[in-house]
Order: C-alpha cells, then sequence, then structure tokens
C-alpha cells in the first residue's frame, strides 16, 4: 500500500461496514489515488491489466463505489452519461470547464466562485456540505481540440 493513512481510512470505512478486506480492493485503492486527472472505472480497469494487475473487473466496479462512499474518491459525471472519478483525498477544491466537442476537461481554481455556494446557502438557510461547478464549453484553438484533429 503506497499510502497508508488513505488505506487506514478504507480499512476502518470497510470493517465499519462489514465488507471485505482484501488486497484487491487496496491495489484499486492504490491505482485510483495515483491516476492523474479524470477517470472512468474501465479506464483503471486497463490501466490496472497492463501493469499486469489480476483484479477483475466487478472488483474494480465495485471498490471504486466503496471509495466514493468513503469520500476518498469523488464521483463526477460531465454530460456524457460516463461516470468518472478523481482522487478527493488531500486534494484542494477546485471546478472543471469541460470542451463539449472533444471531452477535454481543465481543473481550475476561482476565488470568487468558491464564496458563491456560502453565500447562496446563507441566503437560503442551508450549510454548505458540498458543491460542483462545471462549465461546458468549445475549445477556442481548435488546432489543439481532440475533436478537431479527428476530423481530419
Amino acid at each position: 500500500m503506497k499510502n497508508q493513512q488513505a488505506a487506514e481510512v478504507f480499512r476502518k470505512f470497510l470493517k465499519d461496514g462489514k465488507n471485505r478486506i482484501t488486497p484487491e480492493r487496496f491495489e484499486v485503492l492504490d491505482a485510483a489515488l495515483e491516476y492523474e486527472g479524470h477517470f472512468g472505472a474501465d479506464d483503471l480497469y486497463i490501466l490496472m491489466k497492463t501493469q499486469q494487475s489480476r483484479v477483475s473487473r466487478a472488483t474494480v466496479y465495485n471498490t471504486l463505489e466503496l471509495l466514493a462512499q468513503c469520500d476518498l474518491l469523488i464521483k463526477r459525471n460531465f454530460g456524457d452519461n460516463t461516470t468518472r472519478y478523481e482522487s478527493n483525498f488531500k486534494k484542494q477544491v477546485h471546478d472543471h470547464l469541460i470542451c463539449v466537442d472533444c471531452g477535454r476537461i481543465v481543473e481550475f481554481m476561482n476565488p470568487k466562485i468558491k464564496q458563491i455556494p456560502s453565500e447562496i446557502c446563507g441566503e437560503l438557510g442551508f450549510d454548505v456540505e458540498s458543491y460542483s461547478f462545471n462549465i461546458f464549453a468549445r475549445c477556442k484553438d481548435i488546432k489543439n481540440c481532440k475533436y478537431y484533429k479527428n476530423r481530419k
């Protein structure tokens, strides 16, 4: 296990929920936390297979759900009916800009946006738990847009 602190959080979560504690689940945890950016379950499964892992596709899918339930991962949907995950472990709050043509996802932080959920919740009598802010746009520089490159 490469990230001992995350492993302990996951182990406690599994134990408290009376879930089996298996080496395969911790292998998925390590691979998920090491993945750069956003990924689907199949993306992670394929990566693990190319690294000679013997973890099954079902174990990857089931473990990702458990990791999201214990807040080590965040589930994201960027409007294409695909569930993606990203690490939530020791990560700063950020927002997303998504190209509707090529699907490129750019993470960004803006202090103005960070204040808006608290302001709105305060005005309407709520306490913020979390928020997700996504901007759907088109790559301005079409030469760098994957969609444009694939059309040639």
